[in-house]
């Protein structure tokens, strides 16, 4: 053996190597078991579990489509029908008169004017009022513009006089010997009577203050012009002549 061990040995004797593979076989057996039996005895502990099984299911079936909408014909048979609104200005009588009436309660304050209402008249209105409110009052046409005199001659023809004065010949004017012819603007009015008198033309002043009170006191028709009287002016022309006078 020592052989061996120091290597000065050059082969294993044949009888001594079964002890150690008789050895070595029962050291394996034996580690075997110590290792077997503890893990038998943990296996038999350990609870057994319930074998899982999975199902996988259809998809459930699509819900059924909704009915069809009823036909119009039949939504116009059902259909309650309606009253026709009230024509504006007209009365309707109620299906059923309530048994009384309570006005609705409002506050004055927040009611407001609306237009063609009645100044200082009640809020909300009064219990037998006009149906719709107050008509549209429709202010009458201004009166037609006053016109000026419009001066006759052409197309407008000269009214007819009515009356005529003379003019009165002083007797100064006669013992000067002053003479000549005296030419007058007349402004007549719509009803005919001389408004106002001017000298276009002087033959003297003594002749001029004559013409003019004389024109005064004459009178016309009046004129008319799309049915309207209207003012209108003439010219006047008056002689003095002493012949006239001695006469």
């Amino acid at each position: 053996m020592f052989e061996l061990i120091t290597g000065a040995a050059k082969h294993t004797p044949r009888h001594q190597s079964l002890p150690i593979l008789v050895s070595t076989a029962a050291h394996v057996v034996v580690l075997g078991v110590v290792i077997a039996v503890p893990l038998l005895f943990v296996t038999s502990q350990i609870p057994e579990i319930s074998t899982m099984m999975a199902f996988v299911a259809a998809p459930p079936a699509p819900p059924p489509p909704p009915p069809p909408a009823p036909a119009a014909a039949a939504a116009k048979k059902t259909a309650t029908p309606q009253p026709a609104p009230p024509t504006p200005g007209h009365f309707v009588a109620p299906v059923e008169a309530p048994p009384s009436i309570e006005p609705e309660p409002f506050d004055a304050e927040d009611v407001e004017g609306v237009p063609g209402g009645v100044e200082g008249g009640i809020p909300g209105g009064a219990v037998g009022g006009v149906v719709g409110g107050l008509p549209e009052v429709i202010p009458p046409p201004p009166p037609p513009a006053r016109r000026g005199p419009v001066r006759v001659g052409g197309q407008i023809q000269t009214p007819a006089l009515i009356r005529r004065i003379e003019p009165y010949y002083p007797p100064l004017a006669v013992q000067a010997h002053v003479e000549g012819v005296v030419i007058l603007e007349a402004v007549i009015n719509e009803e005919g009577a001389v408004s106002d008198v001017k000298v276009l033309r002087s033959a003297h002043t003594l002749l001029d203050r004559e013409a003019i009170l004389a024109v005064r006191q004459w009178r016309y028709s009046p004129l008319f012009l799309n049915g309207i009287r209207v003012p209108f002016m003439l010219t006047v022309t008056l002689s003095f002549r002493l012949e006239d006078a001695k006469e």
